[in-house]
């Protein structure tokens, strides 16, 4: 009984090692296609902090305010909430960032 036992916790060891290396390898290839994103984005991030609360970025919502602008012109980054809540919310995912591959060099 004792070698079944073994052998037991041995295939259940092996299946439960095999889902971790899937998880692990999954979630790295997503990260990996996230962290290839914000790379790509990272000019246009800085392109709107500069321009959010800019004397040009002043100019436009004014102009927008004053009807000068064409009624069918996307304009979310006008909004003061939107642009600025799109720039917490990449300050806050960098800082998540730091923190996951501060636990994941820890982990290895």
């Amino acid at each position: 009984m004792a070698k079944n036992t073994n052998s037991e916790r041995q295939l259940e060891r092996i299946k439960a090692m095999e889902a971790a290396l899937d998880l692990s390898r999954d979630a790295t290839d997503q990260l990996s296609e996230a962290i290839a994103a914000q790379v790509d984005a990272l000019d246009s991030l800085r392109e709107l902090s500069a321009y959010y609360g800019s004397q040009q970025w002043f100019q436009d919502c004014e102009a927008d305010e004053r009807g000068k602008l064409p009624e069918d012109l996307k304009r979310g980054v006008l909004s003061e909430d939107l642009a600025y809540e799109a720039l917490v919310a990449a300050r806050e995912s960098a800082l998540a960032a730091l923190e996951v591959a501060t636990a994941m060099l820890r982990a290895l």
